[in-house]
């Protein structure tokens, strides 16, 4: 057993689940058993604790945690001091950032942040939201929701500043949105003094390099054919790849073969068109990592 630990912060709640998949793909198999909040990993050099996404910046901070994952969002709202190791762009529900924006009544009055003047906003983001306001010169009332937050205009709040990946939710509780005050994706962040150890600082950056290669893997596929020499500039010239392709001479020197990386999504297009070039051989593969 190693002697040597790293004390790393899985977010619990809405991105438990995705984080938790996100570290298999990338080679680290975490197992959450019921109500405990110290899950096992496969990875002796780890111990792995579950907290809120909302507190993982101050637990680093002090140091009861050598990393953490947790949304810059949460970084921001009070402003921890803490070493930013790489961003991770994944959600609850997709790869993209998810937004913070100011949100009113559809049948309300109000187009722009000025017109909330001396209103009540509500929000989960009290801090980051008083200081946007602030900043602006608007003089309003914020006020921490505890939850529903959709809900609260227009009998308990004017507004609200909310968090979201599509919209839905908002439309579908009768909200447009007037403003969007910040997008925000998960962070690995670290404790400053423990990125000063040696050992903790590469242990850190290893999985940092993991996960983001499981991350540039997702919606991409390999693929590989084979193609005479004479067409060879053809079938280059149809692959959307990620870098050049790799092109490797066969036992028969009229023929090369190429290995590439694409978009899944192009592949349905590119195959045929590969064909119709001359391409042969054509197979297609899945990639768990992919180290950009």
């Amino acid at each position: 057993m190693s002697e040597k630990k790293l004390k790393l912060g899985i977010p619990k709640g809405s991105l438990q689940d995705a984080t938790i998949a996100l570290f298999e793909r990338a080679g680290w198999r975490i197992f959450a058993n019921g109500r405990s909040y110290f899950p096992t990993i496969d990875d002796e050099e780890i111990e792995c604790m579950l907290v809120r996404a909302q507190e993982m910046a101050r637990y680093v901070e002090h140091g009861a945690l050598d990393a953490g994952l947790t949304g810059n969002d949460w970084i921001q709202e009070n402003q921890h001091d803490v070493e930013y190791i790489t961003s991770l762009t994944y959600s609850k529900q997709s790869r993209q950032k998810v937004k913070w924006v100011l949100a009113v009544p559809e049948d309300s009055p109000y187009e722009k942040p000025e017109d909330l003047r001396g209103k009540i906003i509500a929000t989960e983001l009290v801090e980051f939201t008083k200081r946007y306001f602030a900043s602006k010169n608007i003089p309003v009332t914020v006020e921490f929701s505890w939850g529903a937050t959709e809900v609260k205009p227009p009998t308990l709040a004017d507004a609200i500043v909310e968090v979201t990946e599509t919209g839905s939710s908002l439309r579908a509780n009768r909200l447009r949105i007037i403003e969007t005050l910040m997008e925000s994706e998960t962070q690995l962040i670290a404790n400053k003094t423990s990125y000063e150890d040696a050992w903790k600082r590469e242990k850190v950056e290893n999985i940092s390099l993991m996960l983001n290669a499981a991350i540039a893997a997702q919606g991409r596929v390999g693929l590989m054919l084979n193609t005479k020499r004479a067409d060879l500039a053809k079938v280059i010239g149809v692959l959307p790849a990620l870098n050049s392709p790799t092109v490797s001479q066969l036992s028969d020197a009229e023929w090369v073969a190429l290995n590439t990386i694409l978009d899944e999504s192009l592949v349905r297009d590119v195959i045929p068109r590969l064909k119709a070039a001359g391409a042969t051989g054509i197979v297609e593969y899945p990639l768990s990592k992919v180290v950009l």
